[in-house]
């Protein structure tokens, strides 16, 4: 965003992007051995107890002889992107001055593939460090279309991933998300206009709003990820290709009479429940 070859100052150009001149001088540290450790602990606890606050996951953590206080809890989970699941002001803020659209699969019927897609980011811990996995799902076959890797938490590689999944797989009549920051920028929104996509936000803290995407996390998770000390991010992107090739091919799903996400996404389509 800044420019030091500038003829501008940058005291000035902060000034003109509205934010600190000092945030130019800071460079992020990566995080120690013991704070791994916690955000691991806290990232499966999540997936057990998704309701669970800073508070609740502070006491959670306690019983475990984790003293870390629940500021240190809250920055953690803060870091990861989690957030308690359950309907609260506040929650899974957009940035300021980003437009939040309105939840469209309330009571709508999915009868088909390609007519929603979701999208999610969630947290990701290797052996030293972490990434975050970002997903295209096909709402009627569970199929994961497209994913992408990254070391941050940003647009960009949303906005790849969403153009892999139209490239190979067409474009859905509706794009369901939440509304963090990443999906209401506005050249991620810009993306799903250009497309002619219907753009569909969760109510705030409301998992219940893309349950599907909250379940490919814990599948993805408990089935791959738990299982693994990823040592780099190439051995990271590496294995959860494969396992994603297995979710997609050979992983029958009980919800789809143990049809495989790739078996119900090309076979001729059958009604499913209703969105929550």
């Amino acid at each position: 965003m800044t420019d030091r070859s500038h003829t501008l100052s940058l005291s000035r150009q902060a000034d003109l992007l509205g934010i600190s001149r000092g945030s130019l001088y800071y460079e992020p540290r990566p995080a120690n051995e013991a704070d791994l450790k916690l955000m691991r602990r806290i990232d499966e606890l999540h997936m057990e107890y998704p309701f669970a606050g800073s508070r609740m996951m502070k006491g959670l953590l306690r019983q475990e002889d984790f003293t870390a206080g629940r500021l240190h809890v809250a920055t953690c989970m803060k870091r990861m992107g989690i957030r308690a699941l359950y309907r609260k002001p506040n929650t899974s803020k957009p940035a300021t001055g980003h437009k939040v659209y309105p939840y469209l699969l309330r009571k709508l019927a999915v009868t088909r593939p390609n007519q929603v897609w979701a999208m999610d980011i969630t947290y990701i811990p290797m052996a030293r460090g972490f990434v975050y996995l970002v997903a295209v799902l096909d709402w009627f076959s569970r199929k994961v279309l497209a994913w992408r890797l990254s070391t941050t938490l940003e647009t960009g590689p949303c906005i790849e991933a969403l153009k892999d999944a139209m490239r190979h797989h067409g474009k859905p009549d509706i794009m369901n998300t939440d509304q963090g920051s990443q999906f209401t920028s506005i050249d991620f929104i810009k993306a799903l206009k250009d497309a002619d996509i219907q753009i569909s936000m969760d109510g705030k803290g409301a998992w219940r709003d893309n349950v599907f995407v909250e379940r490919l996390w814990r599948t993805i998770k408990y089935e791959e990820v738990y299982l693994r000390a990823y040592d780099s991010v190439s051995a990271a992107r590496e294995s959860l290709r494969r396992y994603i090739v297995f979710y997609n091919t050979r992983r029958p799903h009980s919800s789809l009479d143990g049809q495989t996400p790739v078996q119900a996404y090309l076979n001729t389509p059958r009604p499913i429940p209703v969105a929550a």
